[in-house]
């Protein structure tokens, strides 16, 4: 169940990936866990740097049901813009980009499993619980990746 459910994810991901984006050097993992507040915001763990659409570095800062979702992505576009144009058309990937983390977090596990630090900081990675949680995920998230983008209230509309 659980290869089918990937293979269904990482089609949906396909069928809904486009490449016609302008591509920026990211942070990689922009997320609140992420910045610092010390003296000003500060960005830390910049291993995952690398190149992509600016909403990749977005999407990830975003909490909430749908509705507090869309508010908080018009307000970080709406300070974005202040340096650099945004292409709302963007904000289609963001579901196609929160699978691929799904599938590339798992396999970052995967593949450091041998590292006797893994095993010991992620025990669950081995119980039968978390692979049908992780299948249960990737199902719905397939699903999600069938339903309209967030949409931004007119004055957003580029």
């Amino acid at each position: 169940a659980f290869l089918k459910a990937t293979d269904e994810l990482i089609a949906a991901v396909t069928a809904h990936w486009r490449e016609d984006f302008t591509v920026l050097r990211l942070h990689g993992d922009c997320h609140a866990g992420n910045i610092l507040w010390r003296d000003g915001p500060m960005f830390v763990d910049l291993d995952d740097a690398r190149n992509g659409p600016a909403i990749q570095d977005l999407w990830m800062l975003l909490n909430g049901d749908k509705a507090e979702q869309r508010m908080q992505l018009e307000t970080i576009i709406e300070a974005y813009e202040e340096f650099s144009e945004f292409d709302t058309a963007e904000i289609g990937l963001i579901e196609p980009l929160r699978a691929m983390r799904l599938v590339y977090y798992l396999a970052w596990l995967m593949r450091r499993w041998a590292d006797p630090a893994f095993p010991k900081n992620f025990p669950w990675l081995t119980g039968e619980d978390y692979w049908l949680r992780q299948t249960d995920t990737f199902i719905e998230q397939a699903k999600v990746l069938q339903e309209p983008p967030l949409i931004l209230t007119q004055m957003y509309y580029s």
